[in-house]
Formats: structure tokens, C-alpha cells, sequence
């Protein structure tokens, strides 16, 4: 498979302590990867060094063989990120938000609009185009970053926590989005603590413990390294973090 998100010997945090030990995956064109862990696992930190916030303490993260180090301006070009806590601009309408996303991906004004306006009739945003966003509730603002998202031609998107303020048919819509988008070749990570849902659409799961990857692969192989072929995600993850769990208090 062609290779679009390459993590290698990830080493890094926020301070001098490393959050994240030794965390290597790979997410491949037109593959949809669950980033699984509990809270403090490094699902976040993981995320932020792959979109640039955070530097590495050592490894290498590359995007199509390129490092943010060696071309920041074409690695940062090929993501698309929608952040669990949305964040626009409260001077800007709804228009100005997707004017700016034209902008800053250098994106065909026409046929930007075009992919634009289908999205956010889709999420139901289509006549609020002059709202700010002091109008907007949680689960809107939400839509507003998941279209400015999926209006770009992102190589790899990456999705952190994208269900909570999301109501049940922005849920299904939004995963919807994303089989159209790995369809096209993009790559997509995506974070999340609703695991059923997750199991029924990622490809492959990378489990995150303690910064460390506990386990990573398909349901299937992540079934055989547990106890047998009817597990569901949740219960894998459960009985990983409970095993460890029980191996610290020996």
C-alpha cells in the first residue's frame, strides 16, 4: 500500500518528562486508523506532534516520505485537522471561515464552493452562512471545522474526538464523509472513545497505553491476541488495560 502517515520511534511531550515512549504506526492511503486509548494514554499528544504543535523529542513523523522539518510548508499543505474543542474566529462569519480555508490551501475558489455548499447542506448549515459564531451551539461549531475540513484535498485527515456535541445524524453524515474522503486516497486518524462506532468503521486500531502502543492491527488480529473471534473492541481494550492494570499492583 502507498504510505501517506508515517510515525517512527516517536519520543516526545510537553516538558522534559516524555509523554509518548517509543510510539511507531503507519496510516495508508485511503485507510481510516482508530487512535484508542484511555485519558493521559497520548492520544492528544500523539495528534499534536503529527500536525506540528509539538516537536519531537526524537523519531521521525513523515507525511508521503516528507518531514515537517524538511518542508514545513508542504507537510503542513497535505492535513486537515478537526479538533475536539472547535476553535473559529468570533469576528468572522460562517462565509468568512470557508473564504479563509480557500485561502490558506491555496483551493480552486470554484470548485471549493461547490464542495462546500454540498457539505453544509449536508450538516444543515447552508443557510447560516452570514451566522457568527457567538450563534452557533457546540454541536454546530463542531459541523463548521468538519466542513471547513472536508472541503480541502487533504491528503490525511485527522479527527480527534469528533462524536461528542455531534447529534445522532451529524454522527451518521460524518461518517459518511469520511468513507467519500478515504475513497478519493486520503488517509484519515481519527481518535475516539465511542468504540463500538469505531470498530464498525476503521480499517485498523492503534491501542495506546501509557504512551506506549499496546497493541495494533485489525479487529481480526487484535481478536487473536486477546481471548477469541467474538470479542468486540471495547472488550479487547477493556481486558488490555485491565491486564496491565493488574501487572503494576503485582
Amino acid at each position: 500500500m502507498d504510505m501517506t502517515l508515517k510515525v517512527e520511534h516517536l519520543i516526545g511531550g510537553y516538558s522534559q518528562i516524555p509523554v509518548l515512549k517509543d510510539v511507531s504506526f503507519e496510516v495508508n492511503d485511503g485507510e481510516l486508523v482508530g487512535l484508542i486509548g484511555l485519558n493521559g494514554a497520548g492520544k492528544s499528544t500523539t495528534i499534536n506532534h503529527v500536525i506540528g504543535l509539538l516537536t519531537p523529542f526524537s523519531g521521525q513523523i513523515t507525511i508521503d516520505g516528507v518531514s515537517l522539518q524538511e518542508d514545513s510548508e508542504s507537510y503542513k499543505s497535505q492535513i486537515a485537522y478537526i479538533p475536539e474543542t472547535p476553535v473559529l474566529y468570533e469576528e468572522l462569519t460562517l462565509k468568512e471561515h470557508l473564504e479563509l480555508t480557500i485561502m490558506a490551501y491555496h483551493l480552486d475558489e470554484h470548485e471549493a464552493w461547490k464542495k462546500a455548499q454540498r457539505l453544509l447542506k449536508i450538516f444543515r448549515l447552508d443557510n447560516k452562512l452570514d451566522w457568527f459564531p457567538i450563534n452557533f451551539s457546540k454541536g454546530m461549531k463542531q459541523k463548521v471545522m468538519i466542513c471547513s475540513a472536508l472541503m480541502t484535498n487533504a491528503k490525511l485527515f485527522i479527527i480527534d474526538e469528533p462524536f461528542y456535541g455531534l447529534d445522532p445524524l451529524a454522527v451518521h453524515d460524518l461518517l459518511y464523509e469520511i468513507e467519500q474522503v478515504k475513497k478519493t486516497g486520503a488517509a484519515v486518524l481519527m481518535s475516539t472513545h465511542v468504540l463500538d462506532t469505531a470498530e464498525k468503521y476503521c480499517d485498523r486500531f492503534v491501542l495506546l497505553k501509557d504512551g506506549q502502543v499496546r497493541a495494533q492491527g485489525t479487529l481480526a488480529h487484535l481478536r487473536e491476541l486477546g481471548d477469541g473471534p467474538d470479542q468486540s473492541l471495547d472488550e479487547i481494550y477493556l481486558a488490555l488495560a485491565k491486564e496491565d492494570r493488574d501487572d503494576s499492583t503485582i
